[in-house]
């Protein structure tokens, strides 16, 4: 018998086996009608128990505690299928079966990143009439002002910049090593930026003091049309991000 598997929860055990079975946090959270961020909890607990480096490591031993892959929720597939997901509380990667792919990266992914069930769409930038008609767009808040500093960075590919300006939470699950890694297999294949606008911001209710969820429509050069969604924590007297996810 693994070790900690008397330990796991019957949710936490639902939730290796969906992981088993393909999907990520995203899809799973979609699926529980939860949060991103609790399922993540629920894997970090199921890492902690099992004393597993990763949630596909913890996943795997499940398996292997229960000697077969059981009968599940998640062999019968979730919604549109599981996106590429790379570092979700882990430097782990797998790709679904939908052609459409998603880069997600964060510590807490992706809050509440409920942010698979946020619509952002009424938070879109206001503008403002001037008196040729023509729309003159508000100044940018803070916190998309630090959006947009730290993927700066990002698509400098300063890797332990960007690392370093992130959450204190992102980097509790996260190594600059993993950082790393995963930018240079999920964003640098994308190419340079040709245009990102401000799709939206919204506040989410999290623990312990809430997040601001940015969103930018963004036309790569290898992908055009990409939604980028950044959470932001407060610290001290400024944002940093928490999360980042790209569609």
């Amino acid at each position: 018998m693994t070790h900690g598997y008397q330990a796991l929860t019957e949710k936490e055990k639902e939730t290796l086996r969906l992981l088993l079975a393909g999907h990520d946090a995203k899809s799973m959270a979609r699926h529980f009608g939860l949060s991103v961020h609790t399922i993540n909890e629920r894997l970090r607990d199921a890492r902690r128990k099992l004393s597993a480096s990763s949630s596909r490591e913890a996943a795997r031993l499940l398996r292997q505690a229960e000697g077969a892959h059981p009968q599940s929720p998640g062999d019968e597939g979730i919604g549109d299928g599981g996106p590429l997901s790379i570092a979700q509380g882990g430097a782990t990667a797998h790709a679904g079966p939908h052609p459409r792919t998603a880069w997600a990266i964060g510590g807490l992914i992706m809050i509440a990143f409920a942010l698979a069930a946020l619509a952002l769409s009424s938070a879109h930038r206001p503008h403002i009439a001037t008196p040729h008609g023509r729309p003159a767009a508000v100044a940018e808040s803070p916190v998309t002002e630090a959006a947009r500093q730290w993927l700066a960075l990002v698509d400098a590919g300063k890797w332990p910049e960007s690392f370093a300006a992130t959450a204190k939470s992102f980097q509790t699950l996260n190594t600059l090593d993993m950082w790393q890694s995963a930018s240079v297999g999920g964003r640098v294949p994308l190419g340079r930026v040709l245009s990102r606008r401000l799709a939206g911001e919204e506040s989410v209710p999290a623990p312990p003091n809430g997040y601001r969820v940015v969103r930018f429509r963004t036309d790569f050069a290898a992908k055009a049309g990409a939604t980028e969604t950044l959470s932001l924590a407060r610290e001290g007297d400024g944002w940093r991000v928490a999360g980042y996810i790209i569609e």
